[in-house]
Order: C-alpha cells, then structure tokens, then sequence
C-alpha cells in the first residue's frame, strides 16, 4: 500500500515553463500547485478532523448528562445506540480520517513535494550562466536549494494543517456554545478576537526575523564552505586562527539574529499563555454562573470546559506552527536569492542546432568588457581558417581567455558577433555549440565519481573499449590500473575525491585530455593543456595532442610559448586587440613582442642549447624552431 501511494507524485517531473516567480507568493504557488490535488485534500481533511474532535467535548458532556439523567440499568438499554455511534466516530471515523492525512502528508507531500521543489529549482539553477555561479558561493547555492524544498513544504503543509484546523475548530465551538447559550460563546469571541491581534503584531517580525535569521545561517554556512574548499592555502600559510575570526564572525552574526527571533517567540509564548488560561477561568466561571441559575444543564458545563481545554491546547500547536511556518518562510525568501533569479543567458525562442562544415570561425568587431567601461575586447577581428591551429599569446589580461569564454558563449558579446561557418553563434543553442567544442583548461577540475564517469563525460555512450583506448592515447592507463580508494575500489572504478582531489595535477590532466580525446569533437581549445605535467610525459602528450589536432580547428592558449611555437598561425594580442600575427619564424623576424617575449623565455634556460648543440640563448635559429626544448 505505502509504495503504491509513494509514487503517485514523481519528485523528478520537469518544471513547468519559466523561471520560478521572484514574488513570494508566486513562487510557492509555482511548486505548490504541482501537487494542489493532494493539499485540496489535505484542506477537507483537516475540517473533518477539525469537527470530529469536536465531536470529543460534545461526547464528554452528553455522557455525563445521560450518567446524570440515568440509572445504570436503563443507561445502556435505552441509550446503547448514542453510545455506539460516538465510539464508531473515536474509533473509526477519527483514526481513517488522520490515518488519510498521515499518507498524504508523510507518504506524499513530505518527501515528494519536497525534493520537487529540490529537483527542479536545481534544474533551473543548473542552467544559469557560468557568471551565476563566480558570483556566489557554490556551497551556499547548494544549501539554498536543498533547505527550500523543505522549508516550502514545511510552511503550506503546517498551514494547511495546523491554521485551518484551529480556524475551523474554533468557529464550530463558537457556534456549539452559542447553542447552549449566548454568554458561553463570549470568553471564545474574545479569545479569537485577542488572538488574532497576537498574530497580527507578532507574525510580520517574526517573519522578518526569520528571514534576517536565515541569511545570517546561509553566511555562516558560505563562510565555513569557503574554509573548506581552500583548505589547502589555510593549511599552506597557517591561517587557521584567521579562518577562526573569519568563520567567528558569520556565528556571531547568525547568533544574534537567532536571539532577536527567540525573543519573539519566547514573547509570544507568555502572553498565549496567558490568554489561553483567561478563556479557560473565563469559560469555566461562566458555565458555572449559568448552572447555578438553571440555564445550562451539569452536561453543558461538560461541554464548555473540555472545547476551551481543547481550543487552547490546539492554539500551542498553532503557536509552534506558526513559528516553524515563518521560520520555514524566512528560508524560502533567502532560497530565492539563488534560485528565483531569471535566466541570464537563454537561448533565442529561434535558437537551430549548430552545423559544423569546415570549423571556421570569425570574431567580426568584437567588444567586450564584463559590462566596465574600460573594456577588454575592443572592434577585435579575427579569422580562424577551418581546420587551422591558431596559438593566442599575450600578456595577463590582454584578452585571451575573454576570446575563449566568448567564443564557449559564456558570455554575450557586447557589440559586434562572432561566427562558426558563417552562423552566429547568438542564435544557436549553447547545448550545440558546446557540443561540437572540446576544451582541456589549466586548472582540471573533476566530478566526484569513478575515474570512468569522469572519462565517459565526454561522450556518455562510449562503450568501455572506447573509455580505455581514450586513456592509454592520454597516457593516463598505467597509473589509472594502479589506483584503489578507501571503500577498496580499484582502477576506472576508483572514486577520484572532490574537483579530483586525490590525484595529482598531472593525472587530473590526462584524464581531462582522455575526455577530450573521448568526445572527439571538431573545434579543439586548449588552455595550458600540458602546464601541470612533467617533461617526460608532457612530450609523450604534445605527440598525442598533434594527431588529435589533425582535422580540427584548433585555438592553444600557452604561457609557455615553445609549446605553441608550431602552430599554423600565432596571434598576438594587446589590450584587447591583434597586435601581430603569423607563424613563429615570421614574427621572430619581425622582432615584434613577440620575439621579445621569445628572447626572454628562451634566456631563462641557458644551458638548455647547450646541452643539445642548439644556438644560444635569445638567438634565432633560421628555421624559426625553439630555442628551448619544446
């Protein structure tokens, strides 16, 4: 029965159209309505339950009216049909109805419209931009969409619950006292009535509280996640008393946001203490004044005492809710600052596949400055001959990776456009055009998986022949068979940490070009792609990235320009603009920046013509090779 109810809301259905609303209400209802059958229900159910434990006092006081009324001998024989009907609605009636609103809230809402809203705030988040994700701590967005769900469902379903019931509850007493007699249902409207000014006073500070409560917690968890991913450089430069103050700082913070909730709630649960012990003195000083003229019989007395008992006990169960929903609120609103953002880089409602002919690719005026009035790019043109192998060199910050990021569609151009083929890469979808992209970047970074997940991520239905020929071409098998983690996993099946943590820099690289090599795909960009490994293996590398090379358009970022010194073209670039161009023996003799640059790397490693029987250090050879090992 359980598994069958289990799966009538499927967490993992795709959201509806749109990113999620950025007002409050809007967003809950873009999750809630998702599942608005199942709270629909839960609403009747609570004014069923609301009236049947109604039904409880008004049980209480009719039995003693009949014990009054009756002698044993004749109580049951005269009376053993309302006797049995209130049992049918305790014994039955009541526990189907609660049992009902336990599966629907513990079977269904519980874990299903929590991880939807999980699920598919993450597959909205997920699809953001790369400058999303430099903007904020990623440890921080993670917990936002996690603690949301829970807090989203926590809020509609108490509400459903706990408000409605009390409201419902509460009405049906007045009305069943106002029965018996005007004057009973007074202490009640009075209660309602400074109840309701409780509420009105308390809930907007508690929900502003709440709200200031939880940024300070994500803070602290962003600070205490930022110690944690750089915990290498903390260790490296014995920061550790520093981190203390830093992470001291944000619990400091969240602890004096949480003081200034609990002062409220703390408040708010003296004065309805007080209140509810007013109604009940107030109650049972009234049905004992009617009594005593005659106005009320001894089972109306019954009957007031336990409906303002119970009404009290049911306003500490609301006064709780209440707490947990705007606490629940608070975390929502701060969820939404990760994930009610709208999309910052959609593609075009026309966007077509990419098609890819000869590879070639031109930057036509480009202007880029991440939106600074200085600038990076600046009226750049560049062609890129399909199938060419075209270095880029420049300084730090002469634009390099800005021409990469843009040409990944990381970033929209902010005047002029770059093609592929003659498209616009603008109205293309991003999946396409990344698709038909391969990158091996500086600093690798892993998923947290199997060495074999990690390979396969560069084409997911590669069979396990392709995975291993990918590895031994990145030379990448020999030390992949020897690896085994701390659950005794071993080789492709080995878990490689966090970002690859357990490997070294130079495995992390080769198992990026095994990737690479793995997606085979015909725009090739690599970005220091040999920087983290040793001479012996990086030679063994660069012969393997020259036949990966063959047949595709191929963009090299390198410091090291002996690395990119036999590219078909290289490119100069300063201050955002083409300096010079052309092979490496053309711009040696044109004794350009880059020949300067040249005589500078290649003086840095005097003995290494001399230990080859090269020329000397800053001289050109005439066939415009590398003055230093390459």
């Amino acid at each position: 029965m359980f598994r069958g109810i289990e799966r009538i809301l499927q967490p993992t259905s795709l959201p509806p159209g749109g990113a999620p609303p950025q007002g409050l209400v809007a967003f809950y209802w873009h999750y809630a309505k998702q599942a608005r059958g199942f709270l629909a229900a839960l609403f009747i159910l609570g004014s069923v339950a609301a009236v049947l434990d109604l039904a409880l006092p008004f049980f209480i006081g009719r039995l003693t009216g009949l014990v009054a009324q009756n002698d044993p001998q004749t109580l049951l024989r005269e009376h053993w049909g309302q006797l049995a009907g209130m049992a049918a609605v305790l014994v039955v009636a009541r526990p189907l109805v609660l049992l009902t609103q336990s599966l629907i809230t513990n079977q269904i809402l519980t874990p299903g419209l929590t991880n939807l809203t999980r699920w598919q705030s993450h597959w909205h988040v997920v699809r953001q931009s790369w400058s999303f994700f430099q903007n904020d701590f990623a440890g921080r967005v993670a917990g936002r969409v996690v603690q949301t769900g829970a807090s989203l469902r926590e809020s509609v379903v108490s509400s459903t619950n706990s408000m409605w019931h009390v409201l419902v509850y509460g009405t049906s007493a007045i009305l069943l006292s106002g029965a018996m007699d005007a004057a009973l249902a007074l202490p009640l409207l009075i209660w309602f009535a400074c109840f309701a000014l409780l509420l009105r006073f308390f809930v907007p500070r508690m929900r502003d509280r709440s709200r200031l409560n939880s940024e300070a917690r994500s803070a602290l968890t962003g600070h205490i996640v930022d110690s944690y991913t750089n915990i290498l450089t903390v260790k490296l430069f014995a920061r550790a008393q520093d981190e203390d103050k830093f992470v001291r700082e944000a619990v400091d913070g969240h602890t004096e946001a949480f003081h200034a909730q609990q002062r409220l709630n703390t408040l708010f649960a003296f004065l309805l203490s007080l209140l509810n012990g007013t109604l009940i003195t107030a109650t049972g000083g009234v049905a004992v004044a009617l009594w005593a003229q005659g106005l009320i019989t001894v089972g109306m007395v019954a009957v007031a005492l336990p409906l303002a008992w119970q009404l009290s006990g049911f306003s500490w169960m609301l006064a709780q809710s209440v707490t947990n929903i705007f606490e629940a609120i608070g975390t929502v609103q701060d969820g939404m600052r990760s994930i009610a953002v709208p999309t910052q880089m959609l593609d075009r409602p026309d966007a077509r596949q990419l098609r890819i002919a000869k590879g070639e690719i031109r930057f036509e005026n480009v202007h880029f400055g991440y939106g600074t009035r200085k600038g990076v790019l600046h009226d750049l043109n560049l062609t890129i001959r399909g199938g060419e192998r075209v270095g880029l060199v420049g300084h730090s910050g002469a634009g390099k990776s800005t021409l990469v990021n843009l040409l990944l569609r990381f970033y929209d151009v902010e005047s002029g456009r770059i093609l592929i083929d003659g498209q616009d890469i603008a109205g293309v979808t991003q999946e396409s055009l990344r698709g038909h992209i391969a990158m091996v970047t500086q600093d690798t970074s892993l998923l947290h998986r199997s060495v074999r997940d990690n390979i396969r991520y560069g084409r997911p239905n590669a069979t396990e022949k392709d995975i291993r020929e990918a590895a031994a071409a990145a030379h990448a098998l020999e030390f992949i068979e020897r690896l085994e983690d701390s659950q005794g996993r071993r080789g492709f099946d080995c878990l490689v940490g966090e970002r690859g943590v357990k490997l070294s820099g130079g495995q992390r690289q080769r198992i990026a070009i095994a990737r690479v090599i793995l997606k085979n795909a015909p725009i090739l960009i690599l970005d220091e792609a040999t920087s983290a490994l040793d001479s012996e293996v990086e030679a063994a590398i660069q012969e393997q990235l020259g036949e990966l090379m063959e047949g595709r358009t191929v963009v090299a970022i390198a410091h090291r320009l002996s690395t990119i010194a036999q590219m078909d073209r290289l490119v100069v670039l300063d201050h955002g603009k083409v300096a010079e161009e052309g092979p490496h023996a053309a711009l040696l003799a044109a004794g350009g920046a880059y020949a300067r640059s040249w005589d500078r790397q290649s003086g840095a490693f005097e003995t290494a013509p001399r230990l080859r029987g090269e020329t000397e250090p800053g001289k050109h050879r005439a066939d415009g090779a590398a003055a230093m090992t390459p």
